[in-house]
């Protein structure tokens, strides 16, 4: 899984990848500051059962702080784009090539209107960013559609030849850009297309597929960045023509995790408010109270909100502590919970035994509940926050 961080250039986008991973891509004030796509691990926050059984735990995939664990999943910092990225314009070919890895996609915008559709630095409001939340859409679907039509004869011919469906050759034929059967299935349905006669689509009904399966395919988080300069009717008027709007200042985050990391203040990623534990300087301090104003106004920075409603609400991922002690809730060493494992919702004992390994799925014996300390069907469905332990013939 995979979190692609999108955007047309000079809006904050590598601010916000290095403010979640405490990277290093290049920030500037100019276009095309991000040349390549920078990959990193960033992290979902979700409440550790540390403290609800009162033990030390010993993450070894990610931290706990302060009874909050961080659990890793990989980002992508994807090149800015620009009008044209279909066809290959400015570095829409890398740019495409990065989303096609993605599970779902970020969108920063300029939520204060001061960067122009080229990504250059205008005047305060006198840019509309939901024009950008339509332009990436638009680029995405027409790429999708290019995409369809340069094979669509094949694909359609190899459907009237065959006793397959269109479901399944597309799947088959396109599984490079992460389509599968239900999301053709469901792409047709929307569309209202007949899947019976697909050599009879026209190029509208081919876009219109092609929209219907970046809807499903790139569902997208919008990062309403620079919410610190931007006006509350400009947050309000991206919440009321977009879904899925988070406001975020991602340099405000990135001052936070650096402040942390130098031991200044305590801050738990997400959080509202932090403190003060080290020497600041006064310049620092008037820096951090800034932070302080824009997390009092919006509830937070932002950063982690969106990671979290990506993986957790779009992507609809559980997270899942499994141990081999169920009375120490430690690991074969004596590490007290030392991961937490996402998986979709709906995950069963047998796909964490699966994720956990694969000898240890074909082994499996049974698993058991470690909060109810009852054994558990291999078809159960988890939820997030189950303790489970996998018994199993496999070391």
């Amino acid at each position: 899984m995979e979190i692609g961080i999108v955007g047309k250039p000079n809006v904050g986008k590598s601010t916000f990848f290095n403010a979640c991973t405490h990277g290093a891509a290049e920030m500037a004030n100019y276009p095309f500051t991000t040349i390549a796509s920078n990959t990193g691990v960033t992290y979902v926050t979700a409440p550790c059962p540390c403290t609800e059984f009162n033990v030390v735990c010993e993450p070894r995939n990610a931290r706990c702080v302060s009874g909050v664990r961080l659990v890793p999943t990989t980002i992508i910092d994807v090149a800015g784009i620009v009008p044209g990225a279909h066809e290959g314009k400015g570095l829409g070919n890398q740019f495409l090539d990065d989303i096609r890895r993605a599970s779902v996609l970020i969108h920063v915008v300029d939520a204060s209107g001061s960067t122009d559709e080229g990504g250059n630095p205008v005047n305060k409001g006198a840019h509309d960013p939901l024009e950008d939340v339509a332009f990436l859409e638009r680029e995405i679907d027409l790429w999708f559609a290019s995409v369809f039509s340069r094979h669509w004869e094949k694909v359609s011919r190899k459907i009237a030849l065959t006793n397959k469906n269109i479901f399944q050759v597309v799947a088959e034929n396109f599984s490079g850009i992460g389509i599968g059967e239900e999301d053709v299935h469901g792409a047709v349905k929307d569309a209202g297309l007949d899947p019976e006669r697909p050599r009879v689509w026209t190029e509208d009904d081919i876009t219109s597929f092609a929209m219907h399966i970046r809807t499903r395919t790139k569902p997208i988080v919008i990062a309403a960045n620079k919410a610190d300069i931007a006006d509350d009717d400009q947050i309000a008027a991206l919440q009321k023509g977009a879904r899925n709007v988070v406001p975020v200042s991602a340099g405000a985050e990135l001052l936070l995790r650096k402040a942390r990391d130098a031991s200044l203040i305590d801050y738990v990623p997400g959080e509202s408010d932090f403190s003060i534990t080290g020497d600041v300087s006064q310049k620092q301090g008037e820096a951090l109270e800034r932070v302080r104003a824009i997390m009092r106004r919006w509830g937070s920075t932002g950063v982690q909100s969106c990671i979290n409603t990506a993986v957790f609400d779009i992507l609809d991922r559980i997270v899942v502590y499994p141990v081999e002690n169920e009375k120490r809730l430690c690991d074969g060493k004596g590490a007290v919970l030392p991961d937490a494992l996402l998986l979709r919702r709906g995950a069963t004992p047998m796909d964490l035994a699966e994720k956990i390994h694969s000898d240890i799925a074909k082994n499996y014996i049974y698993a058991l509940n470690v909060r109810t300390n009852r054994r558990i069907a291999e078809d159960c469905e988890l939820c997030s926050g189950d303790i489970i332990k996998i018994a199993s013939a496999a070391r």
